[in-house]
């Protein structure tokens, strides 16, 4: 694997594909007296996480540790660019994926179509952020592989997986941060558009019966619960943990602690049901002038009412004859009674009272179509809500995740030009603009009725300010913050734990959240995510059946290994119609079925989501893995 990259997602890529995968990484990155720039915003963040990075290296080094990014069994190449030649001495021609991860769109492109002219066969990953073009470039480069190499190898096909992943860091971070603030855990795979989680419950009780989720995915080791025990690894036997059990083992195996997998899912209040484009009445007028309305046409009402007994008219002249008076057309009562008399004067008075509320009600309407496409305010009666600070690359991506679960969210951001204000105008997200350090705006954002907080500004002190001050304003509030240093992000949670034990606090490095979804592309497109059960690691990986004959012509019971693979879900939009073989029809229904049946039968055109462990992935997919020394 060859990792190119000038920030901390490179390293933080090439540790993953180290630890979780046992893959062989070149790592190209600039050399150390060449300092890439910054963005505006960040020059300071990236000068304190430098020196805030010296200061724990130089307290690893004297005690005994070493830096994670300097491992044996690594090669470090340090290079300005990826040119051709940096690429060929890097082994791209040998290699099996390479990830581009510049901070540079331009530099990852030409970098990308160089790389594919060495190695057609070659498996890339790169860094985009216009999601647009990364479509056609992901759309170009298969095509060439295609034509250079094996075309049944490419997108879609069935052998060796060269196609080309764009992936953004923002879209990557963003379902582990929704869930974060949701549940509380990093946990998360995302399938398909479909956030699951994986939980670790506690040994039930005598008479209780545990809920098994979606499934049980492994059993935690027999000292996870003994405080003074170790987690366990793979070196542990029996004593350790066991991933992907069978219902026996699940029965058998008292006392120990379970990890199953859940869908994450939003509890809180529902959002109102709108249809679109339709504005709702009372957001036209406001409270007082509503009232004002109400008490004219009660007037109305009432004189109709008076007229109606004094000259004994019937119901429809009475309030015919009250309108005219109102707006001052009928003719004076000169000769009518003096009861009649009066009540024309009357009507006379609240017409000219009804004048300036009428002029309001226009102007205020007016106000509001004209400012129907403009930015929201919080309504009074919110509560329950998610308050996200920031709407730049990432919030904007959270932020349309979490409309997507249907989670009513209220936008803190300083810059009315943010790029992610056209999306919450598009949204109806309410939308405070003001500096979120100044007292006033988390107020503004109902922060004392929220049910989380999500910093994710780009400047780490505006992060750790906002969550600080939302502390002292509720100390049980739930918050998740955005560092750029990961060491930081450990540091500022372990100590925001240690002062609000009350609380959830979750601190999170982009490129620590980012490096499993990049990792996982350079493996192939089947892998999906990975979740750590203690010191193991369980994959999830979507899977076409053709070509497998662990999996084709057999049932879901059948290809179920224990301790290596478990099929969890089928995918039958990606299958289309048809029929199933014997007891495996196919299920009903779209996208991503769950609850399989054991009787199900496998066929060649379907695509399972499945969880294996790394040397079951390898067996499953024909490749070989790599023991640790």
């Amino acid at each position: 694997m060859v990792v190119c990259g000038d920030d901390g997602l490179a390293h933080r890529l090439a540790s993953e594909l180290r630890s979780v995968y046992r893959e062989q990484v070149v790592l190209v990155v600039p050399p150390s007296a060449r300092i890439p720039p910054q963005p505006m915003a960040g020059r300071a963040r990236a000068a304190s996480a430098a020196l805030f990075g010296r200061m724990v290296t130089a307290v690893n080094r004297g005690a005994g540790g070493s830096d994670d990014t300097l491992v044996p069994g690594e090669r470090v190449m340090e290079a300005a660019d990826a040119t051709e030649a940096v690429l060929a001495d890097a082994g791209v021609d040998r290699a099996a994926a390479l990830a581009l991860v510049y901070d540079d769109d331009e530099t990852n492109i030409r970098a990308a179509l160089t790389a594919r002219r060495l190695n057609p066969r070659l498996r890339l990953v790169l860094r985009l952020y216009n999601r647009r073009l990364g479509q056609h470039i992901e759309e170009l480069l298969d095509q060439a592989a295609g034509l250079a190499g094996d075309p049944s190898a490419g997108r879609g096909g069935h052998g060796t997986d060269i196609a080309t992943t764009v992936l953004s860091d923002a879209d990557t971070t963003a379902p582990a941060l929704v869930a974060s603030a949701l549940v509380g855990t990093s946990k998360v795979v995302d399938a398909e558009g479909l956030l699951l989680r994986a939980v670790e419950r506690r040994p039930p009780r005598p008479g209780e019966v545990a809920d098994p989720g979606l499934c049980t995915l492994a059993l935690l080791s027999a000292t996870s619960n003994d405080p003074g025990g170790v987690e366990g690894s793979e070196d542990s036997g029996d004593q350790g943990p066991q991933l992907l059990p069978d219902a026996e083992a699940v029965a058998a195996a008292t006392g120990r602690g379970t990890v199953v997998l859940e869908q994450v899912s939003y509890s809180g209040p529902p959002l109102t049901a709108r249809r679109a484009g339709v504005m709702p009445f009372a957001s036209l007028f406001s409270a007082r002038l509503r009232w004002s309305l109400a008490g004219l046409v009660a007037a109305v009402v009432a004189l109709a009412v008076a007229l109606i007994l004094v000259t004994d008219d019937p119901p429809l002249h009475a309030i015919y004859v009250t309108l005219l008076d109102l707006f001052a057309i009928n003719e004076p009562a000169v000769e009518a009674p003096a009861g009649q008399q009066v009540l024309q004067l009357l009507s006379g008075l609240v017409g000219l009272l009804l004048l300036p509320v009428l002029l309001a009600a226009v102007l205020e309407a007016l106000g509001t179509f004209r400012t129907a496409s403009a930015l929201r305010k919080p309504p009074r009666g919110l509560s329950g809500h998610v308050v996200l600070l920031g709407l730049g690359k990432i919030g904007t991506r959270v932020l349309t995740r979490l409309r997507e679960l249907h989670i009513p969210v209220v936008c803190v951001e300083g810059d009315p030009e943010a790029r992610g204000m056209a999306v919450a105008r598009r949204l109806r997200v309410p939308v405070v603009v003001g500096d979120v350090t100044q007292e006033g705006v988390l107020e503004s954002a109902k922060i004392h009725r929220a049910d989380a907080l999500l910093a994710l500004t780009s400047v780490d002190t505006t992060n750790l300010e906002a969550v600080l001050y939302a502390r002292s304003l509720r100390p049980d509030l739930r918050a998740v913050l955005r560092l750029y240093d990961d060491d930081f992000a450990k540091a500022v949670y372990r100590t925001l734990r240690t002062a609000h034990p009350a609380a959830l606090t979750r601190s999170r490095s982009v490129s620590h959240l980012a490096a499993p979804a990049f990792a996982g592309a350079m493996m192939g497109r089947q892998i999906l995510g990975a979740i750590p059960v203690e010191r193991r690691v369980l994959l999830f990986a979507a899977v076409v059946v053709d070509g497998h004959p662990q999996l084709e012509g057999r049932t879901v019971a059948e290809a179920f290994r224990p301790g290596a693979w478990r099929v969890l879900a089928l995918d039958t939009a990606a299958r289309g119609s048809g029929a199933g073989a014997g007891a495996g029809a196919e299920p009903p229904g779209s996208g991503l079925v769950w609850d399989l049946p054991d009787t199900y039968v496998l066929q060649a055109g379907d695509r399972v989501v499945l969880a294996a462990t790394r040397r079951g992935l390898a067996e499953l997919l024909g490749r070989r893995t790599r023991t640790p020394r």
